[in-house]
């Protein structure tokens, strides 16, 4: 149920060495964080005004920047014994606004209420994995349609002209992936 979540720690190795730089010259977790929300915005901006498909590299090179400093930010503190409960709030709250940013970037593509449907959708797998912390269980990630693959999801958009459908996808397979954490969450804190 993993999708591909699964491959964070492959992925985080890779980065291992950008880390070791961001340590040596103390940059802040909350920058990188920060960071990952321009680069949404960059992603929204290219999505919204460039056409399909020239908008795909450029949304593909930021998302991609966006998912490593999603990445960075929490490894980065780990790693220089920097995390703190308001980094940790930043973090989650860094991550919904370049979420729903990225997904402002179809209200030039698509109808209101279809982005808002898919906003909402989005945002509803952290909420149980949120919820689910704040209740004592684990912090699932993951599942079919994780942050991961929303903006593989939105570079196929780009690349594509697929505005509509896409969203469609992003929303069903949101709610399935919020449903899908809550039943295992549920049998977590059953135990």
């Amino acid at each position: 149920m993993n999708g591909l979540y699964a491959l964070k720690p492959w992925y985080a190795a890779r980065l291992a060495g950008v880390r070791g730089a961001l340590a040596r010259r103390e940059v802040s977790p909350d920058t990188l964080t920060a960071a990952g929300v321009v680069c949404a915005g960059g992603a929204a901006a290219a999505l919204a005004w460039l056409p399909s498909p020239a908008a795909a590299l450029p949304v593909a090179l930021l998302l991609a920047a966006r998912l490593a400093f999603a990445n960075l930010d929490g490894a980065l503190a780990r790693d220089t014994g920097r995390t703190t409960r308001r980094g940790a709030v930043l973090n989650e709250l860094g991550d919904r606004a370049a979420d729903l940013v990225v997904l402002a970037g179809f209200l030039a593509l698509a109808p209101l209420w279809l982005v808002a449907v898919t906003a909402l959708a989005a945002t509803l797998p952290s909420w149980v994995s949120l919820a689910g912390a704040a209740a004592g269980g684990p912090r699932l990630n993951g599942g079919p349609v994780g942050k991961t693959e929303r903006c593989l999801l939105v570079v196929l958009a780009a690349a594509g002209g697929w505005a509509v459908p896409v969203l469609i996808v992003i929303a069903a397979g949101s709610a399935l992936t919020a449903l899908l954490r809550l039943g295992r969450l549920w049998k977590e804190l059953a135990a």
